[in-house]
């Protein structure tokens, strides 16, 4: 990082900062932009390395600010189930590359939209939770954001906004460290990204993720579930076309 130039630095923290907000509002979409830019500066290892540090204290410290809204039947069963998927994902020691990471990025959020309503599993069924802990955790370290694959889970329960937020937040939190623990095992945490890097982007991602409650307070549950799934698709649709653009350069 130290040849990197004050501009390049500069969009990082301003990038932390919004995608933080913006993750703080809507439990998701602002990791999909913050791996997107990070990748623009980062090999992969290095990018999800430090982008699960920063992803790990905004989701953290969103959790501190809606704790009492977690419903923590679900999130003791999600832990179950990703950590098992973490162990089978660590024996594998698989490692995409950056191609692979943004077309996952932009397919996904169109896989669940062409998924019928009737076939998208409800987080608060029995068993659920523990089958969401394992597919998400896989898509965590295949693609390195699984938010907008979360949500599949989330869409047909009767959860509000906060509780969704919340009970995110901590599943999310925990999803997080895995990828840590998994990038940073496979090639050291603090080869790949200075631990001097990491203390201020946890502190921007903080300052992003404590501005986020004050839109979220007057966000009504049936605009919350719109905005998100705007935010998402168009985020997406860049993502495709910066992967195909990877895939087929000589």
């Amino acid at each position: 990082m130290g040849s990197m130039t004050l501009g390049s630095l500069a969009l990082i923290a301003v990038t932390i900062v919004g995608t933080s907000f913006l993750s703080g509002i809507f439990g998701m979409a602002g990791g999909m932009i913050l791996l997107g830019v990070l990748l623009l500066f980062f090999d992969v290892v290095a990018g999800m390395v430090l982008f699960s540090t920063i992803q790990l204290a905004a989701n953290a410290w969103r959790a501190v600010l809606w704790w009492r809204f977690v419903r923590w039947s679900i999130f003791w069963l999600y832990v179950v189930g990703a950590f098992l998927a973490f162990l089978a994902m660590r024996a594998i020691a698989f490692v995409p590359d950056k191609a692979m990471v943004y077309l996952a990025l932009g397919t996904i959020p169109f896989l669940v939209e062409v998924l019928p309503a009737s076939a998208r599993p409800n987080i608060e069924w029995r068993g659920v939770p523990f089958i969401c802990g394992v597919l998400t955790t896989l898509v965590q370290l295949v693609a390195g954001v699984g938010g907008q694959f979360l949500d599949i889970f989330f869409q047909r329960s009767m959860l509000d906004r906060k509780t969704t937020v919340a009970t995110k937040a901590v599943t999310q939190t925990f999803a997080h460290l895995l990828r840590l623990i998994y990038f940073g095992s496979l090639a050291g945490a603090l080869d790949v990204v200075p631990l001097w890097a990491h203390a201020p982007a946890i502190g921007l991602a903080i300052i992003g993720t404590s501005l986020a409650p004050y839109v979220l307070e007057r966000l009504t549950d049936v605009g919350f579930r719109q905005w998100t799934r705007w935010i998402i698709l168009a985020i997406s649709v860049v993502y495709l076309a910066r992967g195909a653009w990877l895939l087929y350069q000589p």
